[in-house]
């Protein structure tokens, strides 16, 4: 077994930033669903039956911290999963044999 070694000097903020924001039940439905495909707003807003002004605050959250973009095609925008560190984790939580994601309750 390898010996514990923490690193003083490692610098951990984009990751834990990253792990903030998902921490959100809502947003983390949210990148589930984007990692599959790009979608609008209205989309998200059905899927998830939530009130479009909600939706719209986190997907916010989400483009100003850099884990998703839009994607503009005529008056609707498309969002789309930019952050590879984002992907990784959430695919992690849900994936049964990998991580240790929980299986259907």
């Amino acid at each position: 077994m390898k010996p514990v070694v923490f690193d003083k000097d490692q610098n951990y903020d984009r990751e834990a930033e990253i792990l903030k924001v998902l921490g959100h039940p809502i947003r983390l439905k949210i990148i589930a669903g984007l990692i599959s495909e790009a979608c609008n707003v209205k989309k998200i807003w059905e899927c998830l039956q939530l009130p479009q002004a909600t939706v719209s605050q986190h997907l916010a959250l989400l483009k100003n911290k850099g884990i998703i973009e839009g994607q503009r095609d005529g008056v609707e925008v498309y969002y789309h999963v930019v952050s590879e560190q984002a992907r990784q984790i959430v695919q992690c939580l849900f994936t049964i044999e990998g991580c240790g994601g929980r299986k259907n309750d």
